[in-house]
């Protein structure tokens, strides 16, 4: 069969696969991921039927992972870690180095090797931020005490990933002799040249690269620039520095994100990382065997119990002991008590640098689709059982407000900031409103940001823009930009049913259908009739109630035309 058809097919049957498996998860409330993992078992030599290309579908996967490093570097921001710190660097800590300990213990009993065990630990310790977003956006506890700390939590998590990532090819050269804490240190070298390189020409010369780029007006340029970026860093890194290349895209992220182009950039992404994710997981279920089950039983047993029971207890004892309500720490614990992306890749790496066993990667994919599966429904139950507990435990009950900002805040977003916007925005400043603008012009977004105005620079008909302008906690949104706002309406009123949305239209007969969507609609044809009336009349002698009168007609003889195109 010929190699180019060999690729066709990986792709199409791979994501047909995920794609049927995906939707089947989502409509059971579970977390896609365990769709694609699914479809990677269903393509692959162990089920029968359509048999998917694995080597190919591994070589597609590695952009998958450097995708996905760059998002999270993209998404990395200090200060959220920082306003967690004393609770998230230690509680991070104290369990990954549970979770990787009980790792070493149960591998060394199978018989495995040190370097092996650890790999396998640090695999098992690292919780999913894919699914720990998920679950605590479906139970609106992001903008919690517990989301706050998870998310925190996760931020080590994956920095204590990253470092593995650069630690593990010395690992694998040294095989665990003497010589590996001088593989070590020459490797940690490589990686500060390697950050003070990024850090320093990053920041000069990415933002000058996109701010050229974003003058162009175009999307797919954009969206290459964004592309070759992520793969640049990460390939240069490898080559010239000799160590991974999702360091790399993690440090390019990095910097893209403390740039004023990172919102877009994200946005951009997005949809490649996601196709790319997509195959990388499906090549992580590839691997698994169905029939090895039996065979790798108890394997995967403790390996379930360490992610279930003991990655949880962890969590829950560090919490505790550092002062928060049991309520909080149950929901942490529960949170992390998952496994996903960053143990497979952990886990791909370690079995292309020939650490990991094959038995490694089965009990993974078993544990991960199991965790994931239960991860919400244990969520769920958390709160009932802290109440459970509060009522039958000696001493006061813990009920304590998991929110941290109980204060309503008067936040609306502005889509556009040309005349119209401009004006609207400072209407509503200055009746108390805090305002986020949302503009694709980079240059309008500097000048504002300059003038200590929060804005961000994006196109506002893509979700991670909107959720980055915090639609989540906005009473209202405008659309005071020039162009079709459908698009925004719909993504608006799926995001948040319930918020006030007002936009613009230049014609009268788009009134009922933007209507029709739950929105306040204002068109210019309508204002214009008016305010030339008005003019005229005024310049002519009329009176106010005449004037008034005018007013009443026109918009009566216009509203019929509305209704009309609703029809």
């Amino acid at each position: 069969m010929p190699h180019d058809l060999d690729l066709l097919l990986t792709l199409t049957g791979g994501l047909a696969a995920a794609l049927v498996l995906g939707l089947l998860t989502q409509k059971l409330r579970l977390s896609p991921i365990v769709g694609y993992l699914l479809a990677g078992i269903a393509v692959s030599p162990h089920t029968p039927g359509f048999v998917a290309h694995r080597g190919l579908a591994e070589q597609l996967a590695e952009i998958g992972v450097i995708l996905l490093l760059f998002g999270v570097g993209l998404h990395f921001h200090l200060r959220d870690l920082l306003a967690v710190r004393r609770v998230a660097v230690p509680g991070a800590l104290v369990q990954s180095a549970v979770a990787t300990g009980l790792g070493v213990l149960l591998t060394s009993a199978l018989g495995w090797t040190l370097e092996a065990g650890l790999v396998f630990g640090l695999a098992v310790a690292v919780a999913s931020t894919v699914v720990l977003l998920r679950v605590l956006g479906d139970h609106d506890a992001l903008h919690t005490r517990t989301g706050h700390i998870a998310v925190g939590w996760l931020i080590v998590e994956d920095l204590l990933t990253v470092v593995a990532l650069v630690v593990l090819p010395a690992l694998a050269a040294t095989g665990g002799g003497s010589a590996i804490a001088a593989d070590i240190g020459v490797s940690l070298l490589k990686v500060g040249a390697l950050v003070a390189l990024t850090l320093v020409l990053g920041r000069r010369v990415i933002p000058v690269l996109f701010a050229f780029v974003a003058r162009t007006r175009s999307r797919e340029l954009f969206t290459l620039a964004v592309l070759v970026v992520a793969l640049g860093f990460a390939v240069g890194s490898a080559l010239l520095f000799g160590v991974s290349m999702a360091l790399g895209a993690f440090l390019a992220g990095m910097v893209v994100g403390q740039s004023e182009f990172s919102t877009r950039a994200g946005s951009e992404a997005l949809p490649m990382r996601d196709a790319f994710a997509v195959l990388f997981f499906v090549s992580m279920g590839m691997l698994f065997d169905p029939f090895s089950l039996l065979e790798n039983a108890g394997l995967i047993v403790a390996t379930l119990a360490i992610v279930l029971v003991g990655k949880p207890l962890a969590a829950y004892a560090v919490v505790r002991l550092l002062g928060h309500p049991r309520a909080t720490a149950l929901r942490v614990a529960v949170a992390l008590g998952q496994i996903g992306e960053f143990s497979f890749i952990l886990a791909a790496v370690g079995r292309s640098l020939g650490i990991l066993p094959e038995p490694a990667t089965q009990a993974l994919v078993v544990t991960s689709i199991v965790s994931i599966t239960l991860n919400p429904l244990l969520y769920k139950a958390a709160g009932p059982l802290s109440s459970w507990l509060d009522r039958r435990l000696p001493g006061r009950p813990e009920e304590t407000p998991d929110v941290i900002d109980a204060e309503p805040d008067l936040r609306t977003i502005v889509i556009g900031h040309g005349p119209v916007g401009r004006s609207v925005s400072q209407q509503l400043r200055d009746i108390g409103f805090a305002v986020t603008v949302i503009e694709l012009n980079h240059e309008t977004v500097r000048d504002l940001r300059a003038r200590g105005l929060h804005a961000i620079y994006g196109d506002a008909s893509q979700e991670e823009v909107l959720t980055q302008a915090g639609l989540a906690e906005a009473r209202s949104l405008v659309f005071a930009a020039s162009g079709d706002p459908t698009p925004v309406i719909q993504l608006a009123r799926r995001l948040r049913p319930g918020v006030l949305i007002v936009t613009r239209t230049d014609y009268v007969t788009q009134v009922a259908p933007l209507a029709a969507q739950g929105a306040l609609v204002v068109a210019a044809e309508t204002e214009l009739a008016l305010a030339m009336s008005e003019a005229i009349l005024e310049q002519l002698g009329a009176s106010v109630e005449q004037v008034a009168r005018a007013r009443e007609r026109v918009r009566a003889e216009l509203r019929p035309i509305a209704h009309g195109a609703a029809a």
